[in-house]
């Protein structure tokens, strides 16, 4: 009699539950062509690892989802809408709580909608997990990778720079249909964001100040994302797109934040640089800063900064966007006597 590995059906035991939790066991003996006993045994050994829960009598058991669930699905990306997969597959198998729920459709639809829109891919990979700590969710595609459509559509070879651009904001291939909030908002939804493309990966950690740090590649081909959003956070979706609005109570999106470590040297530790010096770099870092009113320019991680970097950025610069407010963050007590010189001297 063949041994059933558990793990092997926490891909769609709790769609299953949903689905057919007074008749779970017939269900798993005509899904699995196993005996009852075998079924009895695997239901047994799922409601001790949390991944279902039982009621009713012995004679007339009751499944339901327990506290571990996990629904993983595939779709081709011909006529697919995204909504259609959150609202038939995903939703009903998940007990989130309402305001983490609104921001996990959020992520969902956005993500999936990427997929659609721009992966030039065939098919698509949901992943979604809850547990007694997190909700976690991953969505990979199999087209061209993230970063060599940015590079195809913006010029930007060097993975660092297009995810410095990605992290701005306001970045989208298609502007007819698409504004370039997506990636950002969800980004911002998460304690821990992961993009992995085109041999390249860099994660952003909610608990850091949200900046980004390259990572180890994990996918060879299309682009996937993962994030996880702590069951018990105090996060609100519209909080988190309030935050970017010029007064904080809007829902325009005229703020955003400069990561300036993202300013990839390769050779350097870990992608990033230590030292900003030249003009070059500064107009790279404000490129599209003029669609905001407000940039934070991040300057965590830069040691040292050249005085053609800091003139270009806060000199010459503010006089070409005099609507464009440039607040530096994060400054070493160097780069911050080189901000205020140059400023003193405009």
């Amino acid at each position: 009699m063949a041994r059933i590995d558990p793990i092997s059906v926490t891909r769609w035991i709790t769609a299953a539950a949903v689905q057919h939790g007074d008749t779970l066991p017939a269900h798993l003996m005509q899904r699995l062509q196993i005996s009852r006993r075998q079924a009895g045994l695997l239901l047994r050994r799922l409601v001790a690892l949390q991944w279902l829960q039982a009621s009713g009598t012995p004679r007339k058991p009751r499944y339901t989802p327990g506290p571990l669930r996990q629904v993983v699905k595939r779709y081709a990306l011909a006529g697919l809408q995204e909504d259609a997969p959150w609202r038939q597959d995903f939703a009903p198998c998940f007990a989130l709580p309402p305001a983490l729920q609104a921001m996990a459709q959020h992520a969902f639809t956005e993500l999936v909608n990427n997929a659609i829109d721009h992966s030039g891919g065939s098919s698509v990979t949901v992943s979604m997990r809850q547990t007694p700590l997190q909700l976690q969710l991953l969505v990979s595609d199999d087209g061209v990778g993230l970063f060599r459509r940015v590079a195809e559509h913006f010029d930007v070879a060097e993975p660092a720079l297009a995810m410095l651009e990605l992290a701005k904001g306001k970045l989208t291939s298609d502007p007819d249909r698409h504004c370039g909030h997506g990636l950002f908002f969800t980004a911002q939804l998460a304690d821990v964001f992961d993009l992995h493309a085109n041999a390249a990966a860099f994660q952003r950690r909610g608990w850091d100040g949200g900046r980004w740090h390259p990572q180890r590649a994990a996918t060879p081909t299309g682009t996937s994302i993962y994030l996880a959003i702590s069951l018990d956070t105090p996060r609100r979706l519209e909080q988190v797109l309030q935050a970017h609005s010029a007064s904080g109570q809007g829902y325009g999106f005229e703020r955003t934040r400069v990561p300036l470590a993202l300013l990839g040297q390769p050779g350097q530790q870990g992608g990033i640089t230590r030292q900003l010096a030249s003009r070059a770099e500064a107009r790279r870092a404000l490129a599209r800063l003029e669609r905001f009113a407000i940039a934070e320019i991040d300057f965590t991680g830069v040691e040292q900064l050249g005085h053609g970097f800091a003139d270009e950025m806060f000199r010459v610069q503010p006089r070409l966007h005099p609507r464009l407010q440039l607040q530096p963050v994060g400054m070493s007590a160097r780069v911050a006597a080189m901000v205020e010189a140059v400023r003193a001297a405009g």
